[in-house]
């Protein structure tokens, strides 16, 4: 502990010897329609990486205070009008005029940096900061997205993190790069989101299946990543970003370089390297959940207020190793590891990435363009291309380690088209229409019996939404999709299991070749589907807004819960899917009411979810193999009910300190059988204290509290059989862990080099204490603590 705190005063102390100049520097200016030349009242203009924001008043007047000398970057947005970003060069004092387009569709493209604006009217939306962006550069997606209030994780380890809304993951929640829908085989639990969030600028979630044009199976909600806004200017701009940790002893590397033309033509390369080795619970290593990852993207392209385009091609590979304790020989010492909670394995640290593990690659080209017409609206056109491939390596014996046991290639194929009439002035709506087709090839040498088939899937989707402006207080929208799924498979069956699950009286037809032992069948499964959505949004104030929403989603179901039916290696866990398995239908009213004072301000967003036909996947039993002994997973159908709350909070004490609140709490139950739903996040409470003087560099120190409740309500656990004690014996798979509280402090300054050379510096301690604690929804709690003590020191520089 003294050298952790030797190294935050360190920090301090070269931070205060810095922040001697003095600001007292000025900006004003006006705000007006480029069009009619009226004044813009209530317009936002932010002060890029200084975290300051103002609004202008009635006659689109604005003020900015207490700046120093330098060069500034302005992003301005209305919510009528197309944002803008403007550089500003300050000695002293700067008058601005500036003029918006008034355009409402453009806020949908558009949007201010560091956040995204408002893709529906009456849904519950929240965005990252670019700042969040950047602290979790070395981290994934799904971290970053946790600091949303209403989004937890589930965790395969510390690497291999999925997102949660609401209660819902993997196939629920849909993930949009750069208007594509990420295809990567998001069914599995330990299937982590294919992306690098340092390719992005601007991340906003959207709590539930409000967001029709981007699909309507989005019961969870839709995540929408979108890369940075840029001004027509001439201008050549980059950044570099190193971060080193010490849990893993290793870090991560970011660099980028944009080049924009004054035509509005515009060049970006972005690429970043991580390499982590065997990461550490407080009191022991956590064997082989090291990782490696490279990625990187080329992005180029014209914009123009009346067309444009643009192309886009994405790299992303990544090595990441499975905690070797997780995986087990036979059903005692499965037994053993879950009951006893300690792992079976622990050796010295290594980068060394051993079997179990996983090594993926994904490859995505979009190309897109877009035409304005005046006086009627907006087509827009893009084609994009994902090509996935999954290895998953068991540990294997007779020398076959090197040999995938799961090795599947996904490949997609889609073709987007929609058009935005958005020429009358309260009214705008929005139609499109989507086709894709998907190829999954499960390759056959393995050696291992293949746990989802080969298949062929289409899909065809159209929408029409509209967004009505009733009064300048009142605003409604809603819209109507429709979806048809269809699945052509071809898989192996062991007679034993077809007659098991009772298919060779329902599904004699689907064979096609009967070899004795086992059976090739050709389902081919059709779903069509029907989503709406509509709400309203009052916000009499710009201090006081209340939204209302009631989203229909009806989502077909994936190939994993059709026709898994094996061992998962990834997962260490046999998976069992079921043909008989049809749509699931959500039923979703949501409402929020924000409400913000002089010093201070809350948030509160209760839902209720009621989905027909849910699919969960949960443990019923062990089964033996020649791998061992593993639990048996199956999928299965019911009526289910969320119902939840997130609520937040924030309070100015003065100029300098704030303290931002945050509490959320989710209840699933299976209505059919009226028990709890497995794998419900827990209630947890956040709350954070920051200190803040921009006379010192733009300091910050923020202090982190999290409390995570006990999931108090879970299903019963199973009985299984042990050899070694010859009876059945209580396996606890569902019982979960403690409560657990952690406390992480982190430390910020801004120090400008040069006049264009800015370095940003950044010492992040998570689990400050070295707590030792379990998660309830990361998957290796049966066999290890979660994460001990994590430094983390982060350098970016801005040229």
């Amino acid at each position: 502990m003294r050298s952790l705190f030797f190294i935050l005063f360190c920090f301090l102390v070269v931070v205060i010897a810095k922040g001697q100049s003095v600001c007292d520097a000025k900006i004003e200016g006006k705000i007006s329609d480029y069009h009619s030349k009226t004044p813009l009242g209530n317009a936002t203009i932010e002060v890029l990486d200084k975290s300051i924001t103002v609004y202008s008043d009635t006659q689109g007047s604005f003020e900015i205070t207490n700046l120093c000398p330098g060069t500034y970057d302005l992003a301005i947005s209305h919510p009528e009008c197309s944002d803008t970003m403007i550089s500003v060069r300050l000695d002293t004092y700067k008058n601005l005029t500036i003029k918006l387009e008034h355009h409402l569709e453009e806020l949908s493209e558009v949007d201010v940096v560091g956040k995204v604006a408002k893709t529906t009217n009456s849904a519950q939306e929240l965005a990252l900061r670019q700042q969040t962006l950047e602290e979790y550069s070395s981290g994934t997606l799904a971290d970053a997205l946790a600091t949303i209030n209403g989004v937890s994780t589930l965790n395969t380890g510390a690497t291999i993190v999925k997102p949660i809304i609401h209660g819902l993951s993997g196939s629920r929640i849909l993930i949009l790069n750069n208007g594509v829908r990420m295809q990567d085989m998001e069914w599995g639990d330990e299937h982590a989101p294919n992306v690098d969030i340092n390719s992005v600028d601007r991340i906003a979630v959207i709590k539930g299946a409000a967001a029709l044009q981007y699909g309507g199976d989005a019961i969870g909600g839709v995540i929408v990543m979108k890369p940075q806004l840029l001004a027509a200017k001439d201008t050549l701009f980059g950044q570099t970003m190193f971060t080193g940790m010490t849990n893993g002893q290793g870090g991560n590397a970011n660099t980028e370089i944009t080049k924009v033309f004054k035509n509005g033509l515009f060049l970006k390369a972005q690429g970043s390297y991580k390499q982590l080795g065997d990461q550490e619970a407080p009191d022991y290593v956590l064997s082989n959940t090291g990782m490696n990852e490279i990625a990187g993207t080329l992005h180029l392209g014209k914009k123009e207020f009346t067309w444009g385009w643009d192309a886009q091609y994405s790299y992303y590979e990544a090595e990441i190793g499975i905690l070797r304790a997780s995986h087990i020989g036979n059903v005692d010492d499965l037994i053993r590891s879950i009951n006893s909670g300690s792992p079976n394995v622990i050796n010295s640290f290594t980068y060394d990435i051993q079997n179990p593990k996983q090594q993926v690659t994904h490859h995505l080209a979009k190309g897109s363009f877009y035409k304005r017409f005046e006086g009627l609206g907006k087509l827009n056109l893009q084609y994009d291309f994902q090509q996935n491939n999954r290895l998953e390596f068991d540990v294997r014996r007779g020398g076959r380690g090197d040999r995938a046991a799961l090795d599947l290639q996904l490949t997609t194929h889609s073709l987007l088209a929609d058009f935005v009439y958005d020429a009358p002035k309260r009214f705008s709506g929005h139609f499109g229409m989507m086709g894709r087709y998907q190829n999954n090839f499960a390759n056959p040498d393995t050696g291992v019996r293949r746990l989802i088939p080969d298949y062929d899937k289409y899909d065809l989707g159209v929408f029409a939404i509209g967004e009505y402006e009733l009064s300048d207080t009142w605003k409604a929208d809603g819209g109507l999709r429709y979806d048809f799924t269809q699945i052509d498979a071809k898989k192996f069956y062991r007679s034993s299991r077809w007659e098991e699950r009772g298919y060779d009286s329902e599904f004699e037809d689907l064979v096609i070749d009967n070899l004795g032992t086992q059976l090739l069948v050709n389902p081919v499964l059709d779903y069509h589907n029907f989503s709406a959505s509509t709400g309203v949004r009052y916000q009499p104030t710009n201090e006081r807004s209340f939204r209302l929403n009631y989203s229909l989603s009806q989502r077909a179901p994936n190939p994993a819960e059709l026709f898994s039916d094996g061992l998962h290696h990834s997962a260490a866990r046999i998976e069992l899917g079921d043909l008989r398995i049809g749509n699931e239908t959500s039923h979703k009213l949501s409402a929020s009411y924000q409400h913000d004072f002089k010093k201070g301000g809350f948030l509160v967003e209760p839902y209720i979810n009621r989905i027909q036909d849910f699919i969960l996947l949960e443990p019923t039993g062990v089964e033996f193999s020649i791998r061992g002994a593993f639990p048996v997973w199956a999928y299965r159908q019911t009526n289910a009910s969320l119902i939840g709350l997130d609520a937040s909070g924030y309070y100015t004490y003065s100029n300098h300190l704030t303290s931002n609140h945050q509490f959320s709490i989710v209840k699933g139950r299976d209505s059919g059988l009226d028990i709890p739903l497995v794998n419900m996040p827990s209630a947890r409470m956040e709350n954070q204290l920051t200190y803040s003087q921009p006379k010192w560099n733009n300091f910050e120190l923020s202090l982190r509290s999290e409390y995570v409740f006990r999931q108090n309500e879970f299903p019963e656990n199973i009985m299984v059989f042990s050899p070694q004690q010859q009876e059945e014996v209580l396996l606890e798979v569902n019982t979960p862990p403690d409560a657990y509280h952690v406390m992480g402090l982190n430390a910020r300054a801004v120090f400008e080099l040069h006049k264009k050379l800015k370095l940003t510096t950044s010492l992040t301690i998570n689990n400050a204490l070295n707590t030792t604690y379990r998660e309830y929804l990361n998957r290796q709690r049966f066999f290890a603590d979660d994460l001990g003590r994590n430094i983390i020191l982060q350098l970016k520089l801005n040229y």
